[in-house]
Formats: C-alpha cells, sequence, structure tokens
C-alpha cells in the first residue's frame, strides 16, 4: 500500500521560513506535508518530477474582493493562476454580509461602483442564501472552492444593517446603534472571521459610493473606529485591515496608531508604496512601521508592488472620484455620463481639478496629458489617433488634455480606450527597499475588483520575476516569506504559509527561468468569461507545473484540474 498520495521528487525547496533553500522530497498524505527528505518513489500514488524546480508553499492573498466572484468561480482567478492558494474576503470595509434581504440590491449596485464588479454578473451569480455574517460564512464553508479562504467583517455592511444607509452616512453610531454592531462583530468573531476592516478615504473618496456619494465608513468618527478596535481588544483576537487615507497623512497614520494601540491587535495598513519621482516617500513608509514596531504598535504596511497599468474607458472607469467634478460626470447610466460629458462647463472644471493635482494621478497611472489612445470600437475614424498620447492628441487639436480625452470619449460613444503607465512604481531600487523591510507585505492585488482595467492580482509572479530573478533585490527565501509566511503568520492564518511537516498541502512547483505573466505586465487580454454576459481583463501565467491546495491539483502546467479542496478557515484553521 502506497505511504503517500503524492510525491514531489527533487525538487528545490524553499519552505517560506527564511530557511536556506534546499534540494528534498515532499511527500503528501491525507492532504497534509506527512515527510521532507529523501524519498523513494515507489512509496507514493503518484509521483511529481520536480528536478529543477522551485517547491514552496502556495501563496497567502490578504487584500481581495472575491467575495462575489469566489460563488461562480471556485479557484478566484486571476490570483489561483498565479500560485494563490489562500485569500482574505472583505477587505476596505466592503461586502455582503449582514444585508438585509430587502437592500441586497442597494448593496450590489454599492459594490458595482467601488470596486467596479460588474452589477450584471452578481445579479446572475450570487447565491444570497444568507443574511448574517454566520451564514455567509456557513455559504462560503459549503460552495466548492479551488482556494482557502476566510474574511473580514467589513464596517460598511455592519453600519448598513444596524444604522441604515442614510443614516450611516449622516451620523456617528448611537449607543444603542454601537452596542448592537459590536454584539454582531463579536458573534461574526465567534463564527470565526479574521477581524475587521474599514476604508476612510475622506468627504471626496477615491472610491465612492454607486451614487457617488462617500462610502459610509469614508467620513466615519475616530471615536467609533476606536471602539470597534477596543472590542478586539477585549476580545484578544482578530486582525485588521485599513485603507486610512484621508488627505492628511500625519493625522492618517497617527489613527492608524491609535487603533493598533487601542486593540492591541496586528494592523495592516493601506497603502505604502513606493513614488518614482518622490523617493522619500517609500524611506518615509519604511521609517514610520520601524518606529511603531519599536513602540511596541503592532503595524503592517501592505505595498502595492507589481508593475501594472490601467487600461479603461470613460464608461466604467470610476478612480477619479477625489474630485468633484469628476465624480459627478462619471457617475450613472451611459446616457447620463455622455449627457455630463458634453456639459463644457463641467469639462472645464474637470480640467481645472486635474490641473490642481485632485486626481491622486501618482497612484494612477500618472497624468492625463501621458495616457496613450488605444482605439475604439464604434469611430474608426479615430483611428489615427491610436498609439498617441493624449497630451499630443489634445496639442494638435489646441485644447486642453482633460478636453481631449473628453471628445475621443464622446466621440466614440464612451468606447474609446486609455491605457496608461504603471500604477505603482517600476523603480526596482525604491521598491526592492519597501519589500526589505520586515515590516512590509506585498500585495494589494484587489484580485475579483476593478476587473474591467486591472490585472493586480498577478502581483506574485511579478515579484518572483522582477525583483527576484531578474533585477535581484530580493533573494528567493525572502520572496516566499514576503508571499506567505509573514501575511499569513500576520493575519492569524494557523499552518498555512510555509512547508513545514504535518502543515496542510498548499504547495506551488514552477520553473524560476520560465516564470511570466500572460500577456506581459504592460498588457492583458479580454475574457468573456464571467455571469451575465459580462467581460473582463485577465493575466495568466506560464512557468507553474501544479499548485496543489490541501494536496489535490488544482492546476497543472496551467490548466485547471475542476479540483475543489480549498476549505474556510474559521479563525484562521480549517
Amino acid at each position: 500500500m502506497a505511504e503517500f498520495d503524492v510525491l514531489i521528487s527533487g525538487g528545490t525547496v524553499v519552505d517560506g521560513t527564511r530557511f536556506p533553500a534546499f534540494r528534498a522530497d515532499v511527500g503528501i498524505r491525507g492532504g497534509r506535508i506527512a515527510q521532507i527528505g529523501r524519498i523513494s518513489k515507489a512509496s507514493a500514488k503518484r509521483v511529481l518530477d520536480a528536478d529543477g524546480l522551485i517547491v514552496a508553499p502556495g501563496f497567502v492573498d490578504l487584500h481581495t474582493h472575491y467575495d462575489a466572484q469566489i460563488q461562480w468561480d471556485p479557484w478566484c482567478s486571476i490570483s489561483g493562476w498565479h500560485g494563490v492558494t489562500s485569500v482574505a474576503l472583505g477587505n476596505c470595509g466592503f461586502g455582503f454580509a449582514p444585508v438585509h434581504p430587502a437592500e441586497r440590491d442597494r448593496a450590489m449596485l454599492t459594490m458595482s461602483r467601488v470596486e467596479a464588479i460588474p452589477l450584471a454578473s452578481m445579479r446572475e451569480g450570487m447565491l444570497w442564501d444568507w443574511e448574517t455574517f454566520p451564514e455567509w460564512l456557513r455559504t462560503l464553508e459549503r460552495i466548492p472552492k479551488g482556494v482557502n479562504c476566510l474574511s473580514y467583517v467589513p464596517l460598511a455592511p455592519l453600519m448598513v444593517y444596524v444604522m441604515g444607509l442614510e443614516n450611516a452616512k449622516r451620523r456617528s453610531a448611537t449607543a444603542d446603534e454601537m452596542a448592537r454592531m459590536i454584539a454582531l462583530l463579536g458573534g461574526s468573531m465567534d463564527a470565526g472571521a479574521l477581524g475587521w476592516s474599514v476604508q476612510r478615504t475622506g468627504a471626496h473618496s477615491i472610491q465612492a459610493d454607486y451614487d457617488g456619494t462617500p462610502m459610509v465608513t469614508d467620513t466615519m468618527s475616530e471615536g467609533d473606529l476606536l471602539a470597534f478596535a477596543h472590542a478586539l481588544g477585549r476580545r484578544g483576537d482578530g486582525f485588521i485591515q485599513i485603507t486610512n487615507a484621508t488627505g492628511d497623512l500625519k493625522q492618517d497614520l497617527g489613527l492608524c496608531e491609535r487603533i493598533a494601540e487601542s486593540s492591541g491587535r496586528p494592523v495592516l495598513f493601506n497603502v505604502v508604496l513606493a513614488v518614482n519621482e518622490l523617493p522619500w516617500v517609500h524611506k518615509m513608509f519604511i521609517d514610520w512601521l520601524a518606529s511603531c514596531h519599536q513602540r511596541g504598535i503592532p503595524m503592517f504596511g501592505q505595498a502595492n508592488s507589481i508593475r501594472a497599468p490601467f487600461r479603461f474607458t470613460f464608461e466604467d472607469w470610476n478612480l477619479f472620484d477625489s474630485s468633484p467634478a469628476w465624480n459627478r460626470a462619471l457617475t450613472g447610466t451611459r446616457e447620463e455620463k455622455k449627457s455630463k460629458l458634453a456639459d463644457p462647463e463641467l469639462v472645464r472644471a474637470m480640467a481645472a481639478e486635474a490641473d490642481a493635482g485632485m486626481l491622486q494621478t501618482r497612484l494612477l497611472g500618472g497624468p492625463i496629458a501621458g495616457y496613450i489612445f488605444e482605439g475604439a470600437k464604434s469611430a474608426p475614424d479615430l483611428d489615427r489617433f491610436i498609439g498617441r498620447s493624449v497630451g499630443e492628441i489634445a496639442a494638435e487639436l489646441g485644447v486642453h488634455p482633460v478636453e481631449a480625452a473628453v471628445r475621443l470619449s464622446l466621440a466614440s460613444d464612451l468606447t474609446a480606450g486609455f491605457l496608461t503607465k504603471s500604477a505603482t512604481s517600476d523603480n526596482a531600487e525604491f521598491v526592492g527597499e519597501l519589500l526589505a523591510s520586515p515590516y512590509v507585505i506585498p500585495g494589494v492585488s484587489d484580485g475579483g475588483a476593478h476587473t474591467k482595467f486591472l490585472t493586480a492580482g498577478s502581483y506574485t509572479t511579478d515579484l518572483l520575476t522582477w525583483l527576484v530573478r531578474d533585477e535581484k533585490r530580493l533573494t528567493l527565501e525572502e520572496a516566499h516569506y514576503k508571499l506567505s509566511y509573514l501575511p499569513g503568520r500576520a493575519a492569524g492564518f494557523r499552518e498555512r504559509g510555509a512547508l513545514i511537516e504535518g502543515w496542510p498541502a498548499d504547495i506551488i512547483v514552477y520553473d524560476l527561468a520560465r516564470l511570466k505573466r500572460l500577456p506581459d505586465w504592460w498588457d492583458s487580454e479580454v475574457a468573456h468569461d464571467v455571469p451575465g454576459g459580462e467581460w473582463r481583463r485577465i493575466q495568466r501565467a506560464d512557468g507553474y507545473h501544479w499548485t496543489l491546495v490541501n494536496g489535490e491539483i488544482t492546476f497543472e502546467h496551467g490548466t485547471c484540474t475542476g479540483a475543489t479542496p480549498g476549505v474556510l478557515l474559521r479563525h484562521g484553521a480549517a
């Protein structure tokens, strides 16, 4: 009788703990790593020849929005294609539980704007067999999964559930409302939640609600946030993910410190980043995180570490909502957007706010003048502009770059496509320095969100190829520690993120020399593979030979096997 179900033979093991890489066999039995060492091939039912390949723990992605997609895509692609074996849902305070049944459609409308998840896909693909958060976890436990998952309690739906949408947007919670929310949070934590999450980006949020107003958490009071932090402190468990960017960096960082101090729990701050033109930015974040830990504050930073541009049209684009004029112009139906974009006064306001720096273009692919026009579906007369920058087109037309982009969009029924530079730094030195911090976790994949203009779910492959193989800014051991063990350990995962005997067999086997994104980092392809007749942008991968989740192969040479061995990780464990 075979001793092992699967034997990964002769590979170079990078175990995720930063232990030096070593050559060994990995024997798997009953979904767990039974032995690492020298093992006879005859002892296994199936042997995977890993000679010349890297054997490493599956990646842990703490920043995804697969809450809807996991219901129709068990493997959470793009992430599953790129070696991710465990994902955290419910980021940024956004999600679908708890939600009163009568408010389900409004919840989907919110997510169609704030995270740009196609509404038709949600309406057709979501199961909606839950109301409360514990019931949501039961759904996650029941449905087929090709990855492991767990979820934060997102504060936005919790606040709406108790306070009502308009009250939650207009005022702080009453004492009775806060008591009810804390009780629901406690019940959610008892049921197995990871912790809680929130986005707080001020009255001019970069990611607004369906109607253009701020999300309910964007303007929530410090007192309410600290009340939620105290709740975890009293429990002594849980993890907090916070996006806090109201425009005053000193105040934003200070509030995050107070939340960490009040809770005594680890806090994952989103985002830390490098900026090509401002070399002090990433160094400031490095120093701040180090200072936090020196003072006993358990703060971690999640880095925008991937080279990835945006590809978008004005029909779908939502990330200029920090500008009141752009927010007004790009909310509503296609016809409403066209009508508003035809208003010269509004376009002048859009240009003025772009010139005033209100669009946060340093985080969004650079200034509009640098965007490349990629053509339009329904306007062949615009083909003469293909491949040229908006700035060049504007100069030819004698107009402001914003007006040029608007003209292209109106002339094409909003199908004009624009390509930005990388939304994050492509400076290997700066990003390498940022990731060298012991308190920085790579990621912010936003997997499942912004599906029509971003493919950041491939950040794992980009890190290994760019910063490890090509630029040699990180060692392979450090990279796998950052991509698997550190995020798992910080967030309270149990027995995940490393190759250790007795732990679940979440494993990737890949060829570092061949590893790459398909298409390359600046490109993507369109896939019509989501419900409701919708489409998305994707990047596949080449070079991953096998991905195993709980000992079962989910991907073999880039092809999905159809296996769904993923589990819900209540309290970080199955």
